[in-house]
Order: C-alpha cells, then sequence, then structure tokens
C-alpha cells in the first residue's frame, strides 16, 4: 500500500498579491466595458499606502478613461475588498501613481495579421496546461479545492457581519493523505487577520466549528486531522501594511495547486489576446470535457505557441493511464475534426473572452467554479466527444 501527502494553499482577495491582481483586472474590465478589442496589459504594486500601476493599453476607449477614472476603478476595487482604515489600508489616504503607455506597435502588428478577418497572432509565444480530475465533482483535485473552500466560507462569514472582528486578509492550506484506497485530510492549516478585540483561543474555537467543520464535512473519512488556526498567534496587522503585493504571484493558487505543471504565465490583468490567460483556458475546457465524458479519469493537457502564430505549434494530452482512449488518437481527432480551435481567435470565439468578466475570476481559483461567465468551466462538449470515441 502506497502512501503520500500532497499539499495546496489558497489566499483571500484581501491578501495583497490578491489585491494587486484584483486591481489588475478591473483595469481591464474597465476597458473591455467601452472596447472589446482593448489590448490590455496592466501590472499593480502595492506596499503600505502606496500604488503603482503600470502596463501597456491600446484602446479607443482611452479618449473616454482618463487616469482619474482608472483611479476611482483601483478606490473602489479596494473598497469593494473590504480595506479600510481599521484594517490598515485606507483607501482615502492612498498615493497612487499610474505609468501606462500603448502596446508596442511591433507586437500589435504580429497580434493584428488581418484585422478584417479571424487570423488573429498570439500575443506571445509560451506553454500553457490544463487539468481535470475525478476526484471532485467540479473536476478539481481535492487539496486545492479544499482549500479554496474554507476562505470562500470565511469570506461568507466576513461579508454577512455574523462576526465583525474578521479582516479580509487570510490564507488556507489543506494537506491531504493519498493513497491507493483514496485520500483522507491530513491538516488543515487557517490564518486570518483580525481586530484587536478578539481573543485567540475564541478565535481559533470559532474558526474551527464554523468554517473548518462545515467544509470538511463532504470530504473527511476518518475524523482524524490537525489543525493550525492562526498557529503563530495573533494577526491583525495585514494587506499590504504587512507585505507588499504584486500581480501574478499566486498563479499556482489560480490554476490547480501545483497538482500539475504550470507554464509560468501569469493570467490577471492581461486582455485575451494574450494566450498566457486565454489558452490556458482552453487547456481546461479540453482536459474538463475529456474527464466528464468518460475519456479518462485525469487528463493533463499542454499548449504552446509562437508570437505571431495563428494556431499552436505543439498539442499534448496526458492521462496518466486512466484513459479507455489512447492520448495520440484523442489528439488528432481533436484537431483535424476541430472539436476545440486552438487557433488565438477561435478560443476567443468559443469561450467568449472579450467581455469583462475578469474581475470575478481574480479569487477563488480561476478554474472548479460554476459561473455562467466561465465557459471554460462547461461541459457541452461532452456529448460529441462520447459519441466520437464510442463513450457509454
Amino acid at each position: 500500500m502506497y502512501k503520500y501527502l500532497f499539499t495546496s494553499e489558497s489566499v483571500s482577495e484581501g491578501h495583497p498579491d490578491k489585491v494587486a491582481d484584483k486591481i489588475s483586472d478591473s483595469v481591464l474590465d474597465l476597458f473591455l466595458e467601452r472596447d472589446k478589442n482593448a489590448k490590455v496589459a496592466c501590472e499593480t504594486l502595492l506596499t503600505a499606502n502606496h500604488i503603482i500601476v503600470a502596463g501597456e493599453i491600446s484602446s479607443t476607449a482611452k479618449e473616454s478613461i482618463d487616469e482619474n477614472v482608472i483611479k476611482k476603478t483601483v478606490l473602489k476595487t479596494i473598497s469593494d475588498v473590504g480595506y479600510t482604515e481599521e484594517f490598515y489600508f485606507n483607501p482615502d489616504e492612498i498615493k497612487m501613481q499610474l505609468l501606462i503607455q500603448n502596446q508596442a506597435a511591433e507586437i500589435n502588428n504580429l497580434v493584428e495579421v488581418n484585422k478584417n478577418a479571424a487570423e488573429q497572432g498570439a500575443g506571445d509565444q509560451g506553454l500553457m496546461f490544463g487539468y481535470a480530475t475525478k476526484e471532485t465533482p467540479e473536476l478539481m483535485p481535492v487539496p486545492v479545492s479544499i482549500a479554496h473552500k474554507l476562505l470562500l466560507k470565511l469570506k461568507e462569514i466576513r461579508n454577512s457581519k455574523t462576526v465583525d472582528w474578521l479582516g479580509p486578509d487570510a490564507k488556507s492550506q489543506a494537506c491531504i493523505e493519498y493513497s491507493d484506497i483514496g485520500f483522507s485530510i491530513d491538516s488543515i492549516t487557517i490564518s486570518t487577520q483580525h481586530k484587536k478585540d478578539i481573543g485567540l483561543d475564541d478565535l481559533r474555537k470559532y474558526i474551527s466549528e464554523n468554517v473548518i467543520k462545515e467544509v470538511i464535512k463532504d470530504y473527511n473519512k476518518t475524523g482524524n486531522y490537525k489543525e493550525y488556526i492562526n498557529h503563530l498567534g495573533t494577526f491583525i496587522e495585514g494587506g499590504p501594511k504587512a507585505d507588499t503585493g504584486l500581480t501574478g504571484r499566486k498563479i499556482i493558487v489560480d490554476t490547480y495547486g501545483g497538482s500539475c505543471p504550470h507554464g509560468g504565465g501569469a493570467f490577471s490583468g492581461k486582455d485575451p489576446s494574450k494566450v498566457d490567460r486565454s489558452a490556458a483556458y482552453m487547456c481546461r475546457y479540453i482536459a474538463k470535457n475529456i474527464v466528464a465524458a468518460g475519456i479518462a479519469d485525469k487528463c493533463l493537457v499542454q499548449i504552446s505557441y509562437v508570437i505571431g502564430f495563428t494556431g499552436p505549434i505543439s498539442f499534448m494530452l496526458n492521462f496518466y493511464n486512466t484513459g479507455k482512449v489512447k492520448e495520440s488518437e484523442v489528439v488528432n481527432k481533436i484537431l483535424n475534426e476541430k472539436i476545440f480551435d486552438l487557433s488565438p481567435a477561435g478560443i476567443i470565439k468559443m469561450l467568449d473572452l472579450k467581455r469583462p468578466i475578469y474581475c470575478k475570476t481574480t479569487n477563488y481559483g480561476h478554474f472548479g467554479r460554476e459561473d455562467k461567465d466561465f465557459i471554460w468551466e462547461k461541459t457541452d462538449k461532452v456529448n460529441d466527444l462520447k459519441s466520437i470515441f464510442k463513450i457509454n
């Protein structure tokens, strides 16, 4: 009998890196609302009471979106997260600098191969991965699924004002023991920002009873697991007061919790011409439909692109010896019968990615959450795949 432990983490919307991600995606949505063809690459840095928003943006909407509009969007995003003076990041006292320029003409010319046809080139080179597994109903790995759900429960309590001492900044970890008979929970870790007037013992008891036990009751099979709640003690100063935040530093939280490879490219602040984002969404779409169709219990997808190319230079599947059909056969069928369009323009069209939907992707994973706007989470290709590969 084999055994091993595997751990994944999540962070809340108040974590400094996630605040940076959310600001970048809020700026992206601001431009897409007025110009669906906007080219946006937006990066955010925040520390103490300073914010820098930088990047490249080319858009017809620049005529109506000036610096004041961008700054208002940034400050609203911070308020929506829940930061106030009480939690050491007051929107009214923030000093902000915008360093935004146009997209480089050479890159724009490579991407816009033919503006009158669906021949958009990839916005950069790169490799992207997608993954799905039958471990959970949402076809995500158990560790990252639990880690996200712990913080979603914490958010629910915080937003409902059930208690008034929870701060926006929090982290979680789920350590899972896998064996040849399944999985069990080894330990759960939660660290949450809080006000001064809550005692540590009371906080730990509340989080244990109302967050951890509520989430893991659907997963815990043995009843034996360890809890680490604010393990080092108080967590009063959080957010950018305690740690500098930067866009794109939580790419494993954003994806599969480390259960599969990552191509290295971040998502937030990037319009869908950037295959770092759009092709990663397509990889998830392919993997999820393959597993949902019963072709394999587990599926890894890799696609790679060269800047300016109108299609991928490689496409790979790995079923980890769980497939009912050979990977090579599925690859050939997908490429030849165009079940999924892997061109940058085709991905954007198939997943309807020119919409201002990105701010709500920022937190608790880009994958594994049901939302009508997350088309990459749909399993609408299952019947086609079952028919092609004769899966009952």
